[in-house]
């Protein structure tokens, strides 16, 4: 049975879509069979694969609203192993239409269960909010992964998330567990990087991946030209630490 992850920060800015295109297409370079769910109006993840989001004519929106089977949502990348499940701007009003329906934070756990078996992972990438559609993911998902900037706020608003997680567990998934916290857009020359780093790890334990994303010039450049960096510039830093961060995942998940 294919093992589903939200990553997801409410805070926007952390390299969390950055994180979820580049982790899906390393587990997909590394033979995994991957499903990238795009549960962002913004589409970000639709666009930095490489798709173009305005000519899609169906999306996420159509799965979980219009209840559309999975099947017909999936797209293969251009990339081995990678597959998509779009986003576009008809997401935006879901948020709102949802709160209208019946067992409304079920609505994504119904979509993606016909093809969970289909696959090794299902990412989820998460908007920068704690409303209908992040809970959605939540509750359709057996653990989430969590982008953290090392930076001076990096801390506000995690306690708030992890809150989120223990109601999540106690009113619509008990089994949502932690699957790693990930620095990204370190500068370890700098002690606030540093401080920082050493607060979440105190705060989080083993829970935090020892690799760290640093700040990348070549990660920043490859979603304009909708590629993972790893096909965008493979002797890059950025992708030697994705690829790092992912065997890291690979080995926990096969222990």
């Amino acid at each position: 049975m294919g093992k589903i992850i939200s990553i997801t920060n409410q805070k926007g800015g952390v390299g969390k879509t950055t994180s979820a295109i580049n982790i899906s297409a390393c587990l997909a370079k590394s033979g995994e069979k991957i499903l990238l769910v795009d549960m962002d109006p913004q589409a970000n993840t639709t666009s930095g694969i490489g798709m173009n989001k305005s000519t899609i004519k169906l999306s996420s929106y159509d799965g979980l609203i219009l209840g559309v089977d999975c099947n017909k949502l999936i797209h293969q990348t251009d990339y081995s192993n990678l597959f998509l499940v779009p986003s576009n701007v008809n997401l935006t009003g879901a948020e709102i239409e949802l709160t209208q329906i019946d067992a409304r934070e079920y609505k994504l756990k119904k979509m993606v269960s016909p093809v969970r078996n289909d696959f090794d992972y299902i990412i989820i990438d998460c908007p920068p909010s704690l409303g209908l559609l992040t809970l959605n993911s939540l509750t359709a998902s057996d653990s989430v992964l969590i982008p953290i900037q090392a930076e001076y706020f990096a801390l506000e608003g995690v306690g708030q998330l992890v809150q989120t997680l223990d109601l999540v567990r106690k009113n619509l998934n008990p089994n949502l567990a932690i699957e790693g916290i990930l620095l990204t857009m370190c500068d370890f020359r700098t002690n606030l990087s540093k401080q920082v780093a050493e607060e979440v790890r105190r705060y989080f334990g083993d829970k935090v991946y020892k690799t760290s994303i640093p700040r990348n010039i070549k990660i920043a450049e490859s979603p304009g030209f909708g590629k993972p960096i790893v096909y965008y510039e493979m002797r890059s830093i950025g992708a030697e630490k994705y690829l790092e961060v992912t065997a890291e995942f690979l080995k926990l998940n096969r222990n």
